[in-house]
């Protein structure tokens, strides 16, 4: 998937971050973070970088000057729903072995590990 989108001109952290912005729509920067697995430091940086490249704004807000909402611009509502369409497609070829009630069973435990995996936060190194 990278390699993917690395031909689109779009690195993984920057998927994940306007993917994110797509389907959720405009959030603070200090929520975005944990949805897409960034230190406060790493979201930050990502945030300038689709800023400089015109595919994100940032505002204050109007009730509390410390939260900044991060918004697609009309160019990045573009680049990544051309991006997604793509990752669906790929993920549809991969997913093809399955059918229908694999699919699905697939997807829910994927669900409940993604839950699951939300509450544990940052957990230490195991080894």
């Amino acid at each position: 998937m990278d390699s993917d989108l690395q031909r689109c001109g779009m690195s993984n952290t920057d998927f994940r971050v306007l993917e994110v912005l797509l389907h959720k729509g405009s959030l603070p920067v200090n929520v975005i973070g944990p949805k897409v697995d960034l230190t406060a430091g790493a979201i930050s940086v990502a945030v300038d970088r689709l800023e400089e490249r015109g595919l994100v704004t940032r505002e204050e807000s109007k009730r509390d000057r410390r939260v900044r909402t991060v918004a697609l611009t009309t160019e990045g509502r573009k680049a990544i729903t051309l991006v997604y369409e793509r990752h669906v497609a790929l993920m549809e070829r991969l997913l093809a072995p399955l059918d229908r009630a694999q699919r699905a069973s697939l997807e829910a435990m994927m669900k409940a590990v993604g839950k699951h995996a939300e509450t544990l936060g940052d957990m230490p190194d195991p080894l």
